[in-house]
């Protein structure tokens, strides 16, 4: 490995991605939403269709984000795509803070999430509406996680496999789904918000799954880590993932975010002062 990586030196790397976000095989609404370099869905929508990836660079500083809705009348969706709204816009305006207060801009993300959240909610008389928020930002020194709720971060590589995020959720349930203790959309008088954070490794191969209960609902963690440590393409692993949980029922809309850490392609120069140096080193 590259002596700037075992020593912890910021430096740029390449990070490739894949993602998709489905309706699943039961639901007639989607709820989920998500922020991926750029790109997310409107309010209303009926999922993807395809799998979409693509390529960014560190220096770039990218915005990963998964997002979970929940409450009736349509207000699942609205709170995901409220959430998704309001991270892109925080993201574009403060972009530069993630360089050096990365965990900072996590925090006021979720901050601005929430209030995005609950002044809708406030404004249309609106009792439940909320979603859960999970989070990666890449920086040059590693990779940050945040989450709020359940949907979850996975790490991969070097013949590891572990969730880094935290399950906000009330224990086990007998009824269903176990409420949640924390998300966005909580009342600033009712609860803090507190996000869990998770300082990651950025070293070359490392994998980074982020993704809604639909995906975690239908597979085990071990069923997980067998599909996301294998050599395969990230858009190749994410197909794996869709077509297995939906394979087994696919009872929720499922949203799978996955990121690969790569060294980046060194240029014509880059290259050629290598090979000077080790000449050099040679003498």
């Amino acid at each position: 490995m590259d002596e700037g990586w075992q020593k912890g030196q910021k430096m740029t790397y390449q990070i490739e991605y894949a993602y998709v976000c489905h309706i699943g095989r039961i639901r007639n609404n989607n709820e989920d939403n998500f922020w991926c370099c750029g790109e997310t869905l409107p309010a209303q929508n009926q999922g993807m269709d395809h799998i979409r990836s693509g390529s960014v660079s560190q220096s770039e500083l990218p915005l990963l984000a998964v997002f979970d809705g929940m409450g009736g009348e349509s207000c699942g969706e609205m709170a995901s795509f409220l959430a998704a709204k309001a991270c892109g816009d925080f993201y574009i305006q403060n972009k530069k803070e993630i360089f050096d207060q990365p965990e900072t801009f996590l925090e006021d993300a979720c901050k601005a999430m929430n209030r995005a959240v609950c002044s809708y909610s406030e404004e249309n008389k609106i009792r439940s509406m909320g979603t859960t928020a999970a989070m990666l930002v890449f920086t040059g020194d590693g990779a940050y996680g945040c989450n709020l709720g359940d949907s979850r971060i996975y790490e991969a590589g070097s013949g590891q496999f572990c969730k880094v995020s935290k399950d906000h959720v009330l224990g086990g349930s007998l009824f269903g789904k176990s409420p949640l203790l924390q998300y966005v959309g909580i009342p600033e008088s009712s609860m803090a918000l507190e996000p869990s954070m998770a300082k990651l490794s950025s070293e070359p191969g490392k994998r980074y799954l982020l993704c809604s209960d639909g995906l975690t609902d239908m597979l085990s963690d071990g069923e997980i880590a067998d599909i996301l440590t294998r050599e395969i393409t990230v858009q190749e692993t994410v197909e794996v993932l869709l077509e297995r949980t939906l394979k087994k029922g696919g009872r929720d809309n499922a949203t799978i975010i996955l990121c690969e850490v790569r060294e980046k392609e060194k240029n014509w120069l880059q290259k050629l002062i290598d090979k000077l140096y080790k000449r050099y080193e040679g003498e």
